[in-house]
Parts: C-alpha cells; sequence; structure tokens
C-alpha cells in the first residue's frame, strides 16, 4: 500500500542534496509519534530475519513546476508518495499526516492539502512491469576477475554481469522478509537508466532507475510495488511509479 499525500508550495527550488536525504528521518518520525515501538523495531533490529526496514518513499514531485535545467523544480500543487507492504506503517503515517498541515522537507514548506491511501495493483497474471523513478541501489561481491575482493562498496549498474543475480536474490529476502512467497523471477531488464549518485549523508550511493519484468504471487508483486525495488529504499532508492 501507498500514501499519496497532496501538498503545496510557493518554493521554486529544491538543493539536490535535499530531493531524497530528509526521507527516511521523516518516515521513522512519522512512525515514532504514532507507534514508538514500531519505529525502534525497525530502526534498531530491523524487520524479519534479514533485518529489513521494509518501506520506501518517493521525492516530492509537482509536475507542473517549470523546469530549469540543473535544478530539482518544485512549485504549486504536487504530491509525495509513502509506501509499505505493512499495514501496520501505513495506518500509523496516515494517522499522523492526516493533522499535518505542513511538512519542512530540507528547508522547503508543503502544504499538505490531502490523504490518501493507494492500494497496490492486482497483478492477477502474476507478471508486472515495474519502472523506478529513483536509482536502483545494489552492491555486489566487490570481487575482480580474479576472485579476489577489491572492495566493500561494489556498486553495481543494470548492465553489469552481477547485477540481475544480485538483484534476484534481494527481491527473494524482501519477499522472506515480510512472509509472502518468496519464488520471484526477474525475467528480463527491459530498460535502465544512465548512472547516477545521491548524498544519503553517510557518502552517495550510486545506482541507475530500470523498468524490470517480474514474475511470481500476485501477493508478492504488491508487496514490492509498495516497498521499492534493489537496496536503500528506505533512503528513497528504486521507488516504483505508480
Amino acid at each position: 500500500m501507498r500514501l499519496r499525500v497532496s501538498v503545496r508550495t510557493t518554493a521554486r527550488e529544491l538543493e539536490w542534496r535535499n530531493v531524497q536525504l530528509p526521507g527516511r528521518g521523516f518516515c521513522y518520525s512519522l512512525l515514532q509519534q504514532v507507534d514508538s515501538k514500531i519505529a525502534e523495531r525497525i530502526h534498531g533490529e530491523g524487520w524479519g530475519s534479514h533485518r529489513m526496514a521494509p518501506f520506501g518513499f518517493g521525492p516530492p514531485t509537482f509536475p507542473q513546476a517549470r523546469r530549469v535545467k540543473g535544478r530539482y523544480a518544485v512549485g504549486g500543487h504536487g504530491y509525495l508518495e509513502l509506501g509499505s507492504p505493512l499495514h501496520v506503517v501505513i495506518q500509523a503515517w496516515a494517522r499522523i499526516l492526516s493533522t499535518t498541515p505542513i511538512i519542512d522537507w530540507g528547508g522547503v514548506a508543503l502544504h499538505v492539502e490531502g490523504v490518501n491511501i493507494v492500494d497496490p495493483p492486482a497483478f492477477t497474471d502474476g507478471t508486472a512491469l515495474l519502472r523506478t523513478v529513483t536509482p536502483v541501489v545494489m552492491k555486489g561481491s566487490g570481487r575482480g576477475p580474479d576472485g579476489i575482493r577489491t572492495t566493500r562498496q561494489a556498486f553495481l549498474l543494470p548492465w553489469e554481469p552481477e547485477f540481475a543475480g544480485y538483484f534476484a536474490q534481494s527481491l527473494q529476502r524482501k519477499a522472506e522478509t515480510i512472509g509472502v512467497d518468496p519464488d520471484i523471477t526477474l525475467e528480463q531488464i527491459t530498460w535502465a537508466g544512465a548512472k547516477r549518485s545521491f548524498d544519503t549523508g553517510k557518502g552517495k550511493k550510486v545506482g541507475a532507475q530500470v523498468e524490470v519484468r517480474l514474475r511470481g504471487a500476485p501477493e508478492t508483486l504488491s508487496a514490492l510495488w509498495s516497498w521499492g525495488l534493489g537496496q536503500a529504499t528506505s533512503a528513497g532508492f528504486g521507488w516504483v511509479s505508480a
């Protein structure tokens, strides 16, 4: 499930550093206000056997804002999306946001005009074509051609040999984390965007947007749509277009 928060701002620009950076703390702070035990469990221990943070978000989006090269344009009416496969998280977010007049997103005031819960697609045929609006982050083995590990920060890009295998493994781990059918298959990477990097406050993460065709149980596909793809989804990476 997702929350789509309708927002409005008089600002005209958001610093690139703050496009995604405020989101993780914002999501935790909302949850902390309603259900501190769940917030502390996710933040401190992680959820499930793989100790993950089962939520994601998309950056504030303003479709009618005037585009300026090299800047992240905002202005007028837009929206902010938060998502999780856990109903308890969505319900907590909805409860607090329904009484929140203004969101401070990296120094930009977003006036809240409405909050709506959005159900995932049914995916009744067991297939999904998902495209991300933010880069997918995926780490590989860090090993060179000789099999020797040379780095722990081996960010993979969709066209690199290790990407598909590690990406498929991450999908299975997410399914196992929330207790849905982990028999999920990456059938094809149908598109990949350019390499991009974002500041997360603790260094930069590297990735690229992707479009992928997946096959699996409808419940599993719905969970992935709600959560996001790849690693670091709680930092806003791998957010899937609605």
